[in-house]
């Protein structure tokens, strides 16, 4: 097999994470390029949900079951001569409580920029920081 064989089995065996990344870019050029607030908490959604991925796709494991222990697992009964492969449920657990936490401050951040709507008039940052220099 030659090496660029080999280098195309390998990247196109990662695929999903070559997605995280351009999730994660996409993310990244929203916060960065946009002075739209919404459209800044957007952007740190696709990001976080990017992250999520990440971190849930990685705990896969190939072959894994659940990790569930039969009953009569003490007993060797029809175990005998191989070990049973379980997968990691933490990082699913840790990403549902990320999930969680991501809701609650995207609503705190969508509250806070119709807040300051409704104080400036506008939804972009610049604008808002021109208003606050000439009124403050």
């Amino acid at each position: 097999m030659t090496s660029a064989a080999s280098f195309t089995e390998a990247v196109s065996g990662l695929w999903v994470y070559w997605l995280i990344i351009v999730l994660m870019m996409v993310g990244l050029y929203i916060v960065i390029a946009r002075d739209n607030l919404v459209k800044k908490v957007m952007g740190l959604n696709i990001f976080q949900a990017a992250a999520i991925l990440f971190y849930v796709s990685m705990a896969k494991v190939e072959g894994g079951t659940a990790p569930i222990v039969p009953q009569d697992a003490g007993h060797g009964a029809g175990h005998e001569g191989h070990e049973i492969l379980y997968s990691n449920p933490l990082p699913h657990v840790l990403m549902l409580t990320a999930i969680v936490v991501g809701v609650a401050t995207t609503a705190l951040a969508l509250a806070l920029a119709v807040r300051i709507h409704r104080e400036y008039g506008t939804s972009e940052e610049d604008e808002a920081v021109a208003w606050d220099m000439e009124h403050g």
